[in-house]
């Protein structure tokens, strides 16, 4: 009976060994969503410098006027000296409450502000450096010798706790689950790790932020179209729901991630009431036609940017795995898919090629669309040539191998042509805003709090 429990233990950990987390292809695809400190929350945000598109390219009806704010007055002001008790560095000056580090037209800037700014970007990114960095970090974890070490022990530990309590199949199963707890865990680790050390860089960037958003909402005001409280209230709602959250959660979430909601409130408002005023301003200077949409569609489809612009024609061939799997059975497997590999020499010969290996089963899939592919397999199809055949892929009881053997464009409907025109008109309004938000920071009077002389508010801080 020990000797029983040794090879299903044996076998079974094998099995998951051949797609562990060594061979990280399928968990190092698994996308990197913003973490606060409550988990993964989805914060779909108007960016920093860019306009949301009208829906047609006509101005919009002029809005209720929205009474301009009076410039608040200057608050008493500290610089980096903290003589009252206060805490320069985090932007908390004693009596005072908050230091100032800028002027923006007379409005100020606090350390504070630029302090929950830095945090706010930081959690919320999910691209750029912090994800290079969060999967080159995840990916050196997961082939760590180490880290896999203790997943085979939990694995075993696993195995040895159900082995004979539960069927191979459901074994398998929390197998999976356990990989799959493990990796997140890995996945968490590299990218707190990541947003610690981009945090220098967002300081900058939040400081450059808050110097647009004052512009933005001051030339709001001057020509009537901010939008108030009670829209960005419902943008923010709309959120938390569609994360299935309340509103207090999905504020405690932010907070727990070292930021407030308040700031996420104010980036929407100015990209909200800079959107009006740019519509206001440029709306009537855009006209795209139907020839810029066809150019358009055409090249996303090239570049592959567009999701299922083409369907794949695709041939696989199935090499069963037996249900005692050890490692001289799966080596065995993997050198057959190799030879047949080496032996291709076309889609034409697939099909007499997978007869030469007795058990092996071919099926010519026809047409098959990218998105009804799993990962990773899916993106080692789309990027194969025609004609291609692709490295095996452990599938369910069996090794796998695709052939690529042709593509075929899917017709772009009615409205996949209304998205592309928004993204045409979208990206016109954003060039015209850029230029205009320029120009707004070239005649603004930025300055340090107590000097008086004039910083640039067109550079990076």
């Amino acid at each position: 009976m020990a000797d029983t429990t040794s090879r299903f233990l044996k076998s079974t950990a094998l099995a998951v060994a051949a797609c562990s987390l060594g061979a990280v292809s399928a968990v190092a695809q698994m996308p990197f969503p913003p973490m606060g400190g409550g988990g993964s929350v989805v914060m779909t945000m108007p960016p920093p410098g860019g306009v949301q598109q009208p829906a047609q390219p006509a101005p919009a009806p002029p809005k209720a006027a929205v009474a301009p704010k009076p410039k608040p007055k200057p608050r008493p002001v500290t610089t980096a000296s903290t003589d009252s008790g206060g805490d320069a560095a985090s932007g908390k000056s004693g009596q005072s409450g908050q230091s100032i580090i800028m002027l923006v037209n007379d409005e100020p800037i606090t350390a504070y502000e630029v302090d929950m700014r830095t945090r706010f970007l930081a959690m919320s990114s999910g691209g750029g450096d912090i994800a290079k960095r969060a999967q080159e970090s995840f990916k050196a974890l997961a082939t760590n010798e180490g880290v896999n070490a203790r997943f085979r022990a939990a694995v075993e530990a696993l195995i040895q706790e159900h082995q004979g309590k539960k069927s191979r199949e459901e074994i398998m199963k929390m197998i999976e689950a356990k990989k799959t707890e493990f990796a997140q865990s890995l996945q968490k680790q590299a990218l707190d790790g990541a947003r610690s050390a981009a945090l220098p860089k967002y300081r900058k960037d939040a400081q450059e932020e808050l110097v647009e958003e004052k512009l933005k909402m001051q030339e709001a005001r001057k020509l009537g179209v901010g939008v108030g409280d009670e829209e960005v209230g419902k943008i923010i709602k709309g959120i938390a729901e569609r994360n299935k959250l309340t509103e207090a959660q999905f504020a405690a979430n932010i907070k727990n991630g070292g930021s407030d909601i308040s700031v996420m409130k104010a980036r929407f408002q100015a990209s909200l009431s800079w959107r009006e005023v740019v519509r206001r301003k440029f709306a009537a200077q855009i006209s795209i036609n139907q020839r810029d949409v066809d150019k358009f569609l055409a090249n996303s489809s090239k570049a592959g940017e567009a999701v299922d612009t083409q369907e794949l024609q695709i041939q696989r061939i199935s090499l069963p795995l037996p249900a005692k799997l050890d490692q001289a059975s799966l080596a065995q497997r993997q050198a057959d898919a190799d030879a047949l590999r080496r032996k291709f020499g076309g889609c034409k010969t697939t099909g007499q090629l997978a007869a030469t290996l007795p058990g092996s089963k071919f099926e010519d899939l026809k047409f098959v669309r990218p998105s009804s592919v799993g990962e990773p397999t899916r993106s080692f199809l789309t990027s194969a040539k025609d004609g291609e055949m692709i490295p095996p892929q452990l599938g369910t009881g069996s090794l796998e191998i695709y052939t690529v053997c042709g593509r075929r464009d899917l017709k772009v409907d009615e409205k996949k042509r209304e998205e592309a025109q928004q993204e045409l008109q979208s990206r016109e309004f954003e060039q015209l805003a850029n230029r205009y938000l320029r120009d707004l920071k070239q005649d603004a009077l930025c300055s340090e709090p107590g000097s008086g002389a004039r910083v640039d508010c067109t550079r990076k801080n």
